[in-house]
């Protein structure tokens, strides 16, 4: 059986990407710093081989890329209060599997970066991914980089998903600035056979911005949430400045903050990311948004979001 190694396994992507390397048949080993979304994908897929580490630390992590076929690296910083999370994770972490690559001769690098990196966006998140990317892009291995956008399907627990629980909670739900700035939203399970066919048929060598075909309205993104999972609900529009006093607020009472400063920033900022061909590049088909919230709500394991934990 063929290794494949996902570093940032326990995440949106990586709890998506995995069954479906189990059931082509590969041997998979999912490494995380993050126990209890570890945890989670054992318990849902026992065939994986999982290891607790923080990869911005050398460690016994890296003697798992021995003879591995191909390696995913999915691990990020998304969100934080300071910029040392964004740096350990996006950089250090990048840095270090690199390395490892290079050490076992691997062959076949998959490195998910992010559209942030063509973002008008200027916050840690960008800057850090920037430099990981570049990270990648010089270490000469051979590689495939892939730039998508907003992801949402199962398992996710951050921002379409945090709002999604957020519904189930409050019949009123905050709205920053008019709520029409452009979202280009990617199904999860697109990018997964994307990955897939970056495994199967080698590197490309190249940089691809993988981005949603359908540009939405931020609003009736929400919108369309609130009527899959059938809840009547109100959305009520404020000004950017009083939306982030409630988040601050909220972020100051539950220890968990939804949105940092940044992310709100990064959320209205107005991107509107130029769409390559890339269903004619990786014979994947684009999965339309009202299609992927309908089968995310449908799906078994829409449930176990309320298992993960955040790891902001």
């Amino acid at each position: 059986m063929k290794k494949i190694v996902v570093t940032g396994a326990a995440g949106l992507v990586g709890q998506n990407l995995i069954p479906l390397l189990i059931q082509k048949g590969y041997s998979v080993v999912g490494i995380d710093k993050n126990n209890n979304n570890l945890n989670l994908l054992k318990k849902l897929n026992p065939k994986v081989e999982i290891i607790h580490a923080d990869m911005s630390k050398p460690g016994f992590w890296e003697l798992n890329f021995d003879r591995a076929y191909a390696i995913v690296q999915l691990q990020a910083q998304i969100a934080a209060k300071t910029k040392e999370p964004f740096e350990k994770n996006n950089i250090t972490a990048v840095k270090n599997v690199v390395k490892a690559c290079k050490k076992h001769k691997i062959k076949n690098l998959v490195h998910l970066s992010s559209s942030v990196v063509i973002s008008v966006a200027d916050d840690d998140y960008t800057r850090t991914k920037t430099v990981g990317e570049e990270i990648v892009k010089k270490s000469k291995i051979p590689c495939t980089i892939l730039r998508p956008p907003l992801m949402y399907g199962c398992f996710d627990v951050k921002h379409l998903g945090w709002i999604a629980k957020l519904m189930e909670k409050s019949p009123i739900i905050p709205i920053p600035g008019k709520g029409d700035f452009i979202r280009q939203p990617l199904y999860v399970k697109d990018m997964c056979k994307i990955i897939l066919k970056c495994i199967e048929r080698g590197p490309t060598n190249k940089i691809h911005n993988v981005i949603g075909l359908e540009r939405i309205k931020y609003i009736e993104l929400l919108r369309k949430i609130a009527n899959k999972n059938n809840m009547s609900r109100i959305f009520l529009k404020m000004p950017t400045s009083l939306f982030g006093i409630m988040m601050n607020v909220y972020a100051f009472i539950t220890h968990k903050p939804a949105f940092t400063e940044d992310q709100m920033k990064a959320l209205i900022a107005g991107d509107d990311f130029p769409v390559e061909d890339w269903e004619k590049e990786f014979g994947v088909k684009y999965t339309t948004f009202d299609k992927g919230i309908t089968e995310t709500v449908k799906s078994p394991c829409y449930k176990y979001r309320k298992e993960m934990i955040s790891p902001h």
